[in-house]
């Protein structure tokens, strides 16, 4: 196949574009770099023939030349920090850029798959989190630039379906983790990661004992891909159903690291969910995909890789 992958330069958009290119697809990495890195989109062309990248900003309308087989629309700040700092640079990338890539797909009559977020489900009151719940997310709060841009996303996407029967699919990611994420990043695995290299406290918010599920990003991608080939419509749930305290996460990466450090309590963040854990019934009975790498055996490759980038 021939794939228009935009947000190809980020951090899961790395990993999905290897999977591609090593099964022998082509991959057109559409960017802005906003988030992504331009090592990434580097270390790709220097590995791959069949890799081209356009530097642009998906929320603008354009073209691809030549055969398209499949559009994933993966453009967008996807970190706290990152879309609180580029409110509306997100908003815009879930909805005009949602509509360009589904035109794109369109014209090509091409498969499309999108990236959404367990971030639609909210501060959630249904747990585990199946496809079905349709989540309890404040519009209005400083985390909605990012929660309704892929919930309109998800709309969006289904609109397109029923009006034009465009092949479409959506992906709803839970907390992923691994190489080639940013020491910045701003996720709870970078900051704990970081610090504890650095000897500096690990910043836990709250009393720590709100929840998340931790995939590793192989299996993610692996999951993705398995989606995309499979022609299901989604919404599909992909993630881990394991679940870790904020504190046990500290201790894992304080045990995988060796560090010393101490832990440094702040206050929550305003409409930081509780806990979170998907329901991944449908990628099982569908896909005959489930995560396989435990947080033990994904962190030691995602600190080495941090430690190389700190250069320590």
């Amino acid at each position: 196949m021939r794939v228009v992958l935009t947000g190809g330069a980020g951090f899961l958009g790395f990993h999905l574009a290897t999977i591609l290119l090593e099964r022998g697809d082509q991959v057109v990495c559409v960017d802005n770099l906003i988030s992504g890195t331009r090592r990434n989109v580097d270390d790709l062309a220097a590995a791959h023939d069949g890799f081209e990248f356009i530097e642009h900003d998906v929320s603008e309308p354009f073209s691809v030349e030549g055969s398209v087989d499949a559009v994933m629309h993966f453009a967008s700040p996807a970190s706290v920090p990152d879309y609180l700092a580029n409110p509306l640079l997100t908003l815009r990338a879930g909805s005009y850029g949602t509509f360009n890539t589904l035109n794109l797909a369109r014209e090509h009559e091409a498969r499309y798959l999108v990236a959404s977020t367990s971030e639609i489900y909210g501060e959630p009151q249904v747990h585990p989190q199946p496809e079905s719940y349709w989540g309890n997310v404040n519009p209005v709060g400083p985390r909605s630039v990012y929660d309704e841009a892929k919930r309109f996303a998800e709309s969006a996407t289904a609109a397109y379906r029923r009006t034009y029967d465009t092949d479409t699919s959506i992906v709803r990611y839970f907390n992923t983790y691994g190489p080639r994420m940013r020491p910045e990043d701003g996720r709870v695995v970078t900051n704990f990661v970081v610090q504890a290299l650095l000897g500096k406290p690990l910043t836990i918010y709250g009393d720590g004992t709100q929840t998340r599920s931790f995939g590793y990003v192989g299996d993610i991608a692996a999951g993705t891909i398995a989606l995309l080939d499979s022609g299901h419509p989604g919404p599909m749930n992909i993630g881990t159903p394991i679940e870790f305290t904020m504190l046990k996460l500290a201790e894992v990466v304080l045990e995988l690291t060796g560090s010393s450090s101490e832990l440094s309590f702040e206050p929550l963040p305003e409409d930081d969910p509780t806990q979170r854990r998907p329901d991944i019934t449908v990628a099982r009975e569908v896909l005959g995909w489930e995560p396989t790498t435990t947080l033990h055996e994904g962190l030691p490759p995602t600190i080495d890789y941090l430690r190389g980038l700190l250069q320590l």
